[in-house]
């Protein structure tokens, strides 16, 4: 089942072209990376597949649905988009997990957080650390773990694994081949 579709998309910013008549396909399950050298587009394709930008020209799909025509909060909730350098919000990670569920104005579900947290191997106590204080490791794994928090249909990771150990990156790795599956 095709999840996304690229239809000749152009995208161009202040006249210079950063992506021209791109197509390809996206269907459930596929796991892909996006290889380039620095400044090439990766970094905008994601913005746009996550409708942080829209195309100059050219159309994106989602389940056969044009985004332009799409409610932005319901892309929001289908595709999570994960930042080269995470934004965490509040002055704890506990602030920080609980942003999203405040935006929703939902009760924030301590057992998916604690899941989480678990999968990610990273103990609890990190709740009540100062974002302040966080490695750029640290701060990878929460914004990771806060776009797992609703089960995102398509998660786009922009460099996810540039600040982290080979022993994390190979954890993050597992972690995202597991949901994957599911």
């Amino acid at each position: 089942m095709v999840i996304i579709t690229f239809d000749r998309v152009t995208y161009a910013d202040h006249d210079k072209k950063i992506l021209e008549d791109i197509q390809f396909e996206v269907e459930k399950g596929d796991f892909l990376s996006i290889v380039g050298p620095s400044g090439s587009g990766k970094s905008t394709l994601l913005r746009l597949a996550s409708q942080l930008i829209s195309p100059t020209s050219g159309n994106i799909y989602f389940h056969q649905k044009n985004m332009k025509e799409m409610d932005p909060i319901m892309i929001r909730q289908k595709i999570s988009y994960g930042f080269q350098s995470p934004q965490l919000f509040g002055k704890t990670v506990r602030d920080d997990m609980a942003f999203p569920y405040h935006i929703r104005k939902i009760e924030s579900d301590s057992k998916r957080i604690s899941f989480l947290f678990d999968l990610f191997q990273m103990d609890r106590t990190y709740l009540d650390k100062e974002i302040t204080k966080l490695s750029g490791g640290e701060k990878q794994r929460i914004a990771l773990i806060r776009q797992l928090l609703f089960e995102p249909e398509i998660i786009l990771l922009d460099e996810v694994t540039s600040a982290l150990d080979a022993e994390n990156t190979k954890l993050v790795e597992n972690i995202l081949s597991q949901f994957n599956q599911t």
